[in-house]
């Protein structure tokens, strides 16, 4: 169904009372073996990499996905229905501005067997190699330009895959229940079961790089980036993802601008330390940024022949970050006559300096909020790197 600009992609569970909904995001992860689910408790949402993929290939940002049941249709196994249904739908622009992250210096991300190298790019460019000792398999590798068109030649209709010595264990897991030659490529020892035909002979390889397709998505964002993934697994996808989302720099609308900001916050000049807010998951998450140059006051005191943020003003900026979650809370008020106190702080620690032209990323997460009081753990990111950290209490009080 269509959304409005900014809303990004959300599953909607229409068989389970109040409808429950649950944004495609990093946080709301639950489970990465042999797919990717989210959600929580009832309301999880299994194998949505697949018709995530399609929709990140569209450059779909904003969509809501209704189901009657905790997973999509599986179909024939490839992201291919999805591709072509999303197609005939003709995707229409709503406005607003799409979300680009962007790398800005290679870095690497290992996750057990995975491991991926990500480099600068002007597009979404995938090499993948994988490896299994199966005749059909063996070394498979090929790169991918992500387009619309060309994710629909080359890798939308590559399926799933998986081997009939699995098929008992995983199922006594609760895994692969619906799993058939009619929905998956199954494999004995020697070769696809039932006389089934491979779309390609290097079909593995490409259902593996559209599951990375439909993993990034949960970044919430479009990415730019040369990614060579080597053995790809969707719990590697997920911790190349969390790590694109923290090294990658994120351009376009924001979840609050600087006068939304500024409405909430009573600091300014020189005291105002956030820039933008770019995502806000109900009342228990919030990201947001600071961007540091060497025109900041402090620099003209704080060693100005080797200007370094000060570390009390990293906290600071993170605690305004944390600031604007807590008056969250109290939308249906006149925030204008509130300001937030915070009341102690607790594990601060400082991991390496910030200097001019970083932009830190501050992720806190709400740990309990009661009455007016709050606790919260956040932490500052520059690259994909922990800068700092800190546990927070704070409150709320009538100005």
């Amino acid at each position: 169904m269509p959304a409005p600009a900014g809303q990004g992609i959300v599953f909607r569970r229409t068989d389970l009372a109040g409808k429950p909904e649950v944004p495609a995001r990093l946080s709301e992860v639950e489970a990465v073996e042999r797919r990717t689910a989210i959600g929580k408790g009832e309301a999880t949402i299994h194998t949505v990499e697949h018709v995530l993929a399609a929709v990140a290939a569209h450059a779909i940002d904003d969509l809501t996905i209704e189901l009657t049941g905790p997973e999509p249709p599986i179909l024939d196994g490839s992201v291919q229905p999805y591709f072509e249904a999303l197609t005939k739908a003709e995707p229409a622009p709503v406005g607003g501005e799409a979300s680009f992250l962007t790398v800005q210096a290679p870095f690497t991300v290992t996750d057990r067997d995975a491991a991926y190298v990500v480099a600068p790019s002007k597009t979404l460019r995938l090499t993948v190699s994988i490896e299994w000792p199966h005749p059909l398999i063996g070394c498979q590798a090929g790169t991918y330009e992500i387009t619309p068109e060309r994710f629909a030649t080359e890798l939308a209709a590559a399926r799933t895959f998986g081997f009939t010595h699995e098929v008992a264990e995983l199922q006594a897991r609760g895994l692969i229940k619906g799993a058939s030659e009619a929905n998956a490529i199954v494999l004995d020892d020697e070769k696809v079961v039932a006389g089934g035909k491979l779309r390609w002979p290097d079909e593995f390889v490409r259902h593996k790089a559209a599951d990375i397709v439909g993993d990034l998505a949960l970044t919430g964002a479009r990415i730019q980036a040369h990614v060579v993934a080597t053995r790809p697994s969707h719990g590697g996808n997920i911790a190349l993802a969390r790590a694109l989302a923290r090294a990658g720099r994120r351009t376009g609308m924001p979840a609050m601008d600087i006068s939304k900001i500024m409405d909430y916050l009573p600091h300014r000049y020189p005291f105002l330390l956030v820039d933008r807010i770019l995502e806000v998951e109900g009342q228990k998450r919030i990201v947001g940024i600071k961007n540091v140059t060497i025109n900041e006051p402090f620099f003209q005191g704080h060693f100005p022949g080797h200007p370094i943020m000060p570390g009390v003003l990293i906290i600071e900026a993170m605690a305004q970050v944390g600031g604007m979650l807590l008056m969250s809370h109290f939308e249906d008020q006149d925030t204008a006559n509130k300001v937030v106190y915070f009341m102690s702080l607790d594990n601060v620690k400082f991991r390496r300096p910030v200097v001019p032209g970083d932009q830190i990323r501050f992720e806190l997460d709400m740990l309990q909020f009661r009455g007016k009081t709050c606790r919260m753990k956040g932490a500052g990111f520059v690259d994909g790197q922990v800068v700092a950290e800190a546990e927070m209490m704070a409150m709320v009080v009538d100005k």
